[in-house]
């Protein structure tokens, strides 16, 4: 699956209980639409993680626009008010940088991580 979007924030890297490192940020994905001849936009934002190497999160920072390869999945979980949630993970295999939020013409590829 692919999905495409902007980094609402600098990507952060934290440690598991076994001792393994992940990559973890938040994508922000946009879709413009007409609907009764005004334009609208939505945004949904979707959780990402990143465990094949920690070296790409000094480059994954806020704004910037990549696309992403990879699968999706949901976690349930329940809210203090007993209220039933649920979020949207991506879990990233390849990231194309495809340009900072000042509209660089930069795009690279980020070596894959097998």
């Amino acid at each position: 699956m692919e999905i495409t979007g902007r980094l609402v924030a600098d990507a952060t890297v934290r440690t598991t209980s076994a001792d393994k490192k992940v990559t973890g940020f938040r994508l922000a994905i946009n879709r413009r639409y007409t609907s009764n001849g005004e334009q609208k936009e939505e945004t949904t934002y979707v959780d990402c993680s990143f465990w094949r190497t920690d070296k790409l999160a000094p480059y994954l920072t806020k704004g910037l626009l990549v696309q992403l390869y990879g699968h999706m999945s949901a976690r349930p979980w329940v809210s203090k008010d007993g209220e039933p949630m649920a979020s949207l993970n991506f879990h990233t295999n390849e990231i194309t940088l495809l340009g900072a939020s000042h509209n660089a013409e930069t795009r690279s590829t980020l070596p894959r991580q097998r």
